[in-house]
């Protein structure tokens, strides 16, 4: 407890004197938009939103995989009132039962999810969901949510909706929901996330859509947050923000380079595969001044901040300090030369960005290496500091990894219609993500 005190005085304090260092009066940062308090001296959310026909008013910028409670409680106390989580986050419902401690259980709208295994009978979803409700040391749920269902007729899975009307009945389960960023393509053929969710949205049992949404993936996700809109079904988004792994393996490589050591495999095998487009990239970075990867990913977010069919983005923040920079942003949206800068990062460094949840380069691949899941495991190494579980989430892989990769043409390459260089991007995640 102690521990936490000392983090969110910390946090207090910090978050006040950036406000005042920035020059900003207390009515200009915290001008309302939407809902939501204010407590003197701290950051707060400013806007809330309607999610859906579940009618709850959940804050523009939720809480994603936050893993220290901590950090977790400074963002409840900020007043972020929607945490997102699911059985396979290791250790993530401890977290939140921590960080729940003598709070108001009304006022917090939390979701968990399941994934769709091979078991799909009621009784097995209705055993793992109260063993979530255990860990979660909650009486229920507000949001049950069917994770990452690979094809449409999982939606309609009846040992999963037969389940859901028994735990509603019982009072431990308020609404349903279904979450999807792409295919775990290794198992079979799967389909797209639009395909899946739109199936979602028409079924009629689903309260609230998680999805991916970015600046530089918006066909197929504007798509489905329209037809929520139409349906009056709540939407929060992941992945918002595209940029990190491209910064992240850039100052990997020059912080090496900085103490005179060799550039790890990896690295040298990425940089090689595309290094037109990445030196292509460094050109548009300098031209149009996007040298800070902070400003790009504050613009990332308040892109999907602007689209008024989002109900909430959840965010994953480690520190007291990205939960102040995060925190900021609520209730700001896109300005013009914040915009000018989107699209100059879409059109220089879009081609190094590997899309979740597209998918369209797999079918094209004659060993059937799963891309988008190798990507998003990659992602989570590279770009949330989850590198122990993604390397664990690789080795679980079944079949083949991309290993077979190296001695490939590039089919998926040519298959891209985003001009991604992703052979070399799956050789350099394979070298990064196998256990050593």
């Amino acid at each position: 407890m102690k521990r936490f005190q000392l983090g969110r005085r910390r946090f207090l304090k910090e978050t006040a004197a950036g406000a005042l260092g920035a020059g900003i009066g207390a009515q200009g940062a915290w001008a309302a938009v939407g809902g939501g308090s204010q407590e003197q001296g701290s950051v707060r959310i400013k806007e809330y939103r309607t999610l859906g026909r579940t009618g709850f008013k959940v804050s523009d910028l939720g809480a994603g995989s936050i893993a220290d409670d901590g950090v977790l409680a400074a963002a409840l106390d900020s007043g972020v009132n929607y945490i997102d989580s699911g059985e396979s986050y290791p250790g993530h419902h401890r977290v939140i039962s921590q960080a729940m401690r003598g709070r108001d259980r009304k006022s917090i709208f939390i979701t968990t999810k399941l994934e769709p295994k091979e078991d799909l009978t009621k009784e097995t979803f209705l055993r793992r969901t109260r063993q979530c409700l255990e860990e979660l040391r909650t009486d229920y749920v507000d949001c049950l949510m069917l994770h990452m269902p690979e094809k449409a007729e999982l939606v309609t899975n009846e040992g999963f909706h037969g389940a859901m009307r028994e735990l509603k009945a019982e009072g431990r389960v308020r609404f349903v929901g279904i979450s999807h960023h792409g295919s775990f393509w290794y198992r079979e053929p799967a389909e797209t996330m639009e395909k899946v969710l739109l199936t979602a949205a028409e079924d009629g049992r689903f309260d609230v859509i998680l999805m991916a949404y970015n600046f530089l993936q918006i066909d197929q996700a504007e798509h489905v947050l329209e037809v929520c809109r139409s349906k009056n079904i709540g939407t929060a988004i992941m992945k918002s923000t595209p940029i990190a792994t491209y910064y992240t393996m850039k100052a990997r490589v020059e912080q090496l380079q900085k103490e005179n050591k060799p550039v790890d495999d990896w690295a040298a095998e990425g940089l090689r595969r595309y290094q037109d487009k990445a030196d292509r990239a460094e050109g548009f970075i300098r031209k149009h001044n996007l040298r800070n990867p902070q400003e790009i990913q504050n613009a990332a977010l308040r892109f999907v901040l602007g689209n008024p069919n989002v109900g909430t983005i959840c965010g994953r923040v480690k520190t007291y300090e990205e939960l102040d920079r995060f925190i900021r942003l609520s209730g700001t949206r896109l300005g013009a030369a914040e915009s000018a800068k989107l699209d100059s990062y879409k059109e220089g460094c879009g081609e190094l960005y590997c899309r979740h949840a597209c998918g369209r380069c797999e079918p094209a691949c004659p060993h059937g290496v799963p891309v988008n899941t190798i990507m998003r495991y990659h992602q989570y190494f590279a770009a949330q500091s989850r590198e122990k579980e993604a390397m664990l989430n690789y080795a679980s892989i079944p079949g083949v990894k991309a290993d077979v990769c190296s001695n490939c043409p590039g089919h998926c390459e040519a298959a891209c219609p985003y001009n991604v260089p992703i052979q070399g991007m799956l050789l350099m995640a394979h070298t990064q993500l196998s256990m050593p």
